[in-house]
C-alpha cells in the first residue's frame, strides 16, 4: 500500500500537473487555424497532428529536466525505461479528432508509475477549465470552476435502466461495426448513452459524478493511465472482462451498483472482441 506520506507523491503529481497545464496552453493557445494532420494510426480516420507530437515533446522535456532518470511511455512514441523506477505514462492530446475539429472534449493525461504500480494521476481539460488529480491512497481531486480544489466524488448509483453511461468507438470500420451493435443493444437497458472522445475526460466525469459508468475496447495504457486511477480514487469500480484488469480487450469504470451489472451485460453481448 502506497504511503500518502511519502514525499515522492507530492513532488511527482506538482509535476504532473505542471507539465498537464504547460501541454494544455500549448494545445489551446497554440493551435494553429490551418491544423494539419501530421500522420494516421489504426486508420485514415485515426490520426495524428503536429500539435500531438508537440505537447508530447514539451511533456518529456519538463519532466527530463527535473527528473532525468525516468522512463516514459507516450502515445506518439516516447519510450525509455530509466533507472529511478518512475516511469511517466502520457497521452498528449487524448481526443485527436475532437481537437482537429474545434470540439472542446480533449485533455492532456499524464501518469505516473512506480515499479508497475500507477501512483499518480493527471487530466487537464483546458477547454473546460478543468484539471483532475489523484495520488494512490489520498482521494480524486479537481481544480477549475469551483473555489479551491474540489473532492471528487462518484454518484449515488441508480438502478442501470436510470444510468447514464458513455462509451467510445474505434476507428477501424469493421471493429467499430460490432461496436455499435453491442451499443444497440445495451441502450434500451440505460438511461441513454453518450460518446464524449476522450476516454481520460469520460473516466474523469465518473469520477465527478457526470457519469455513472463508462466502457470502451480498444484502448492503450496511456488512454487510461491517470483517468483510472482518479476515478477509483473518487469511489468508483475499474475493470475489464470480469475478474480482469482494464486491457485492451475491454475498460469499464461505474459507480458502485451499475459497474457489475453493466460489466456482466458487456460480457454478454461480446463487446470485448471484434
Amino acid at each position: 500500500m502506497t504511503d500518502v506520506t511519502d514525499p515522492l507523491l507530492p513532488e511527482l503529481l506538482r509535476l504532473a500537473q505542471d507539465a498537464a497545464r504547460r501541454a494544455g496552453e500549448l494545445l489551446r493557445d497554440g493551435r494553429p487555424a490551418d491544423l494539419a494532420v501530421a500522420a494516421t494510426k489504426s486508420s485514415p480516420i485515426d490520426v495524428v497532428t503536429e500539435m500531438d507530437i508537440a505537447a508530447e515533446k514539451l511533456i518529456t522535456d519538463v519532466i527530463s529536466e527535473q527528473r532525468p532518470d525516468d522512463g516514459f511511455l507516450g502515445e506518439e512514441g516516447a519510450s525509455s525505461e530509466g533507472t529511478s523506477g518512475i516511469r511517466w505514462v502520457v497521452d498528449p492530446l487524448d481526443g485527436t479528432v475532437n481537437y482537429l475539429y474545434g470540439l472542446p472534449t480533449w485533455s492532456v493525461s499524464i501518469a505516473a508509475e512506480r515499479d508497475g504500480e500507477r501512483i499518480v494521476g493527471v487530466v487537464a481539460a483546458p477547454m473546460r477549465g478543468e484539471t483532475y488529480h489523484a495520488v494512490l491512497g489520498g482521494g480524486a481531486w479537481a481544480t477549475g470552476a469551483w473555489e479551491g480544489e474540489r473532492r471528487l466524488a462518484v454518484r449515488p448509483a441508480p438502478p442501470l435502466d436510470q444510468a447514464l453511461v458513455s462509451t467510445g468507438f474505434n476507428y477501424v470500420a469493421e471493429v467499430k461495426a460490432h461496436q455499435a451493435e453491442v451499443a444497440r443493444r445495451l441502450i434500451p437497458l440505460l438511461r441513454d448513452i453518450r460518446r464524449g472522445g476522450s476516454a481520460a475526460v469520460d473516466l474523469c466525469d465518473v469520477a465527478a459524478g457526470r457519469l455513472d459508468g463508462y466502457y470502451e475496447r480498444g484502448l492503450n495504457a496511456w488512454d487510461v493511465a491517470a483517468g483510472d486511477l482518479i476515478a477509483r480514487e473518487a469511489g468508483a469500480l475499474t475493470g475489464g472482462r470480469p475478474g480482469e484488469a482494464p486491457s485492451r480487450d475491454l475498460t469499464v469504470a461505474g459507480t458502485p451498483g451499475v459497474f457489475e451489472p453493466l460489466q456482466r451485460h458487456l460480457e454478454t453481448f461480446g463487446a470485448w472482441h471484434d
